[in-house]
């Protein structure tokens, strides 16, 4: 029996220590699958950082882009608005300009006549005011004066004549009609005679 005995507790030892390898590999393997799904785990929550990572830059890079788009749109619009308001009398302004040369010729013609000197007075205060009244909203005269290069930009030759003199070719003979400007546009071209 006694033998039995310690048969019994050897083999009882011997399955409790294969029990307990048992349970120790079951353990490692556990740890073993533990470490693997948490290196998956990791793997994926990297991959999920480095996509949102890179939508944030993309975000940001669209969010660049709107803002100075935005920024750009809102200076051409105070630009066009600003140019809107300096030439929305433009047309009324072209359509006063015959008017102002009206006023000069009349004041050409009154100018020597004592006859009429009150009238040309009155005439000259009236063209004083309409002047002024011009130029406020913007009018400029263009200078224009005999010699001066001629310049298609500013200028348009009405007519060509043989030059007075050799240094006046292909220079400004004569001006026929004063020039304009609206604020820095031409509104009206000098017609001017040019030397040839």
């Amino acid at each position: 029996m006694a033998n039995n005995k310690e048969f019994d507790d050897q083999h009882a030892d011997k399955s409790s220590v294969d029990e307990m390898d048992i349970q120790k590999n079951m353990r490692e393997q556990e740890e073993l699958e533990n470490s693997t799904d948490n290196l998956a785990e990791e793997a994926e929550v990297n991959t999920a950082v480095q996509k949102t990572e890179m939508e944030l830059a993309e975000l940001k890079d669209k969010y660049l882009r709107l803002y100075s788009d935005f920024e750009n749109y809102k200076r051409r619009s105070a630009k066009e608005r600003l140019d809107l308001i300096s030439t929305a009398n433009e047309n009324l302004i072209q359509g006063l300009i015959p008017v102002l040369d009206d006023f000069e010729r009349s004041l050409q013609i009154f100018e020597n006549n004592t006859e009429v000197a009150p009238m040309y007075e009155g005439i000259q205060l009236i063209h004083g005011k309409f002047l002024k009244t011009l130029e406020q909203k913007g009018l400029k005269l263009m200078e224009v004066a005999v010699g001066d290069e001629f310049d298609s930009e500013f200028h348009e030759a009405v007519a060509q004549t043989p030059a007075p003199e050799e240094k006046l070719k292909n220079k400004i003979v004569d001006v026929i009609e004063k020039g304009y400007f609206l604020g820095d546009k031409v509104i009206r071209f000098a017609k001017v005679v040019t030397g040839s």
